[in-house]
């Protein structure tokens, strides 16, 4: 059973919509709320900092794997320099 053209392309949005969701939240995670927790805890700076770099490292891969074959996309104009 074959799938038509408007499917797949409903497929395809449903997964680019989650990957950016999953991303905006990881995001907001490292800039908002690990700081916040961290401050309550009395956790170091460089603790905090780590697990802010991992949330920001692991959104920036979650918006680039929008593709459905699972491979990463290419960077869109992201740099850390």
């Amino acid at each position: 059973m074959s799938s038509t053209p408007q499917a797949v392309r409903a497929r395809a949005n449903i997964d680019v919509t989650g990957a950016l969701l999953l991303g905006t939240g990881l995001a907001f995670a490292s800039l908002i709320l690990v700081p916040a927790l961290a401050a309550q805890l009395g956790v170091g700076s460089s603790l905090t900092g780590a697990l802010r770099i991992a949330l920001m490292k692991a959104s920036h891969r979650a918006i680039g794997r929008s593709s459905s074959n699972g491979e990463e996309a290419p960077p869109a104009c992201f740099s850390c320099h």
